[in-house]
């Protein structure tokens, strides 16, 4: 005879972007090839096909670190709306999506803060005015795990972590009795994001990833997501990324678009490649203080320019780039110095 698992206790957070797994895997296997097909293809056209409005989408890299910004913009320029947010590890990106009116949900682990720099002006005013949803709360940790469960195909994690906590309370974990120890555990939901957006150093035309530096959650997050948007650095050839396979962090049967933009996660680092553009980044904080400063910063670099490239002329161009490469950026000021 069966025996039934006891429920200890039940988070009231909004269970999102959770499937039936053998219904998520139903839907890879009618919608993914594994085939080597040429996925290359502008920043436009990847929107285009593959974010949709009220999409559950999750962004890799974090927080000011390898964010595939070109794509944000870009998301920002087609005026995609009631997106749904996995914020992770979210910083930059979500609080320009949600300054443009992109982003109606958010299940957040950390949003609303821009590290060392300061708290998200337009996410944090979204919040408080109504406008944006704190559908549930988890842990960064709580996170990688639902999406290895998505990765591995199972419907949760079991973990020791969460209890007793108030982002438990705030979840849409449960914790049960463990039929084995008796003691209570903790099950995490597996989460399945309709999109994932990332940004490495290099990829082929068919979308094997290479990643320098730390992974984050992208290897699992990569796995988990229906659709995945690569840009990239640069495009090398395939025979390139097979001389060293151990490097690819994304595997090509996952991806659904690769796009070559150079500088592409600015304003935000490159691990070896460039630093932080901390003028640009604090000029955001400055108009985004105001619903109209969040317009203007939108209509200036966003709206008033074609593509990213146009993006990256306005910011400066190549000399600004060159700047960020180089070593004494590293001691930028702070946002707030008047230095």
């Amino acid at each position: 005879m069966a025996k039934t698992i006891e429920i200890l206790a039940e988070g009231k957070g909004e269970l999102i972007g959770w499937h039936d797994p053998d219904d998520n895997r139903a839907w890879v296997r009618e919608n993914k090839s594994r085939g080597l097909i040429d996925k290359r293809m502008s920043v436009q056209q990847a929107v285009k096909r593959f974010v949709r409005d009220g999409d559950y989408m999750a962004i890799g890299g974090f927080g000011h670190v390898r964010v595939p910004m070109s794509i944000v913009y870009e998301i920002i320029r087609q005026r995609r709306r009631d997106l749904v947010m996995a914020g992770k590890t979210a910083v930059h990106d979500i609080d320009l999506l949600i300054g443009a009116g992109c982003v109606s949900k958010v299940e957040c682990a950390y949003s609303f803060g821009h590290e060392l720099r300061g708290l998200s002006p337009a996410g944090r005013r979204a919040v408080e005015s109504g406008q944006v949803k704190v559908a549930a709360e988890i842990s960064n940790g709580g996170y990688q795990w639902r999406f290895l469960a998505g990765m591995m195909g199972i419907p949760f994690i079991p973990t020791r972590n969460l209890a007793g906590t108030d982002t438990f309370e705030k979840s849409s974990a449960k914790q049960i009795r463990d039929p084995w120890s008796g003691k209570p555990v903790t099950l995490v939901p597996a989460a399945y994001p309709d999109v994932a957006l990332f940004h490495v150093p290099r990829c082929d035309q068919y979308g094997n990833a290479q990643i320098d530096g730390i992974l984050v959650e992208d290897f699992e997050l990569a796995r988990a997501a229906r659709r995945v948007i690569i840009t990239t650095e640069e495009i090398i050839d395939n025979d390139e990324i097979r001389r060293e396979p151990d490097r690819t962090a994304i595997p090509f049967y996952v991806v659904d678009a690769v796009c070559e933009v150079p500088y592409g996660a600015h304003p935000s680092l490159m691990p070896y490649q460039y630093y932080f553009d901390e003028k640009h980044i604090r000029e955001w904080l400055t108009l985004a203080k105001t619903v109209e400063g969040a317009q203007q910063y939108f209509e200036k670099y966003v709206f008033g320019v074609a593509d990213f490239e146009e993006y990256l002329e306005k910011v400066g161009g190549l000399r600004t780039m060159s700047q960020l490469k180089q070593v004494e950026n590293l001691r930028a000021p702070l946002p707030d110095s008047e230095s």
